[in-house]
C-alpha cells in the first residue's frame, strides 16, 4: 500500500511561484512513475506533469516552460515547481503514483494511488 501526502499549496498572486511536494510511504518508490494532476471546480481532473522511474518527464502544454517536476528517490518525494502562476492554474493539485509502470502516464487511468490534494489559488 502506498500513501501519498501533498504539501505546499496556498494562495498567491498572478506571476508568483509555488513549490508543491509529495511524500510517498511506498518502499518501492524508485519503481513507480509519479504524476501531478489538478482539478478545478466543475471540471474534470487533468494531467499537469509526470516523471517516470527513469527520470523522463512529461508536461501538459498549458504548463510547459512554467512548471518543473522532479523526484528525489532518496527521500521518496516528488516536487512540482510552479512559476509564473496564472489564475487559470487555480485548482486542487493531486499527486499520484503508477505502480504498474504504464507506457502512457499522462492519463488519470494510469495511476493507482492518489493523495488527498492541496489547494492552489492564484488571484489576478
Amino acid at each position: 500500500q502506498v500513501q501519498l501526502v501533498e504539501s505546499g499549496g496556498g494562495s498567491v498572486q498572478a506571476g508568483d511561484s509555488l513549490r508543491l511536494s509529495c511524500a510517498s510511504s511506498g518502499r518501492t518508490f524508485t519503481r513507480h512513475n509519479m504524476g501531478w494532476f489538478r482539478q478545478a471546480p466543475g471540471k474534470e481532473r487533468e494531467f499537469v506533469a509526470a516523471i517516470k522511474w527513469s527520470g523522463a518527464t512529461y508536461y501538459a502544454d498549458s504548463v510547459k516552460g512554467r512548471f518543473t517536476i522532479s523526484r528525489d528517490n532518496a527521500k521518496n518525494t516528488v516536487d512540482l515547481q510552479m512559476n509564473s502562476l496564472q489564475p487559470e492554474d487555480t485548482a486542487v493539485y493531486y499527486c499520484a503514483a503508477d505502480s504498474s509502470l504504464h507506457m502512457t502516464i499522462v492519463v488519470v487511468g494510469a495511476y493507482d494511488y492518489w493523495g488527498q490534494g492541496t489547494q492552489v489559488t492564484v488571484s489576478s
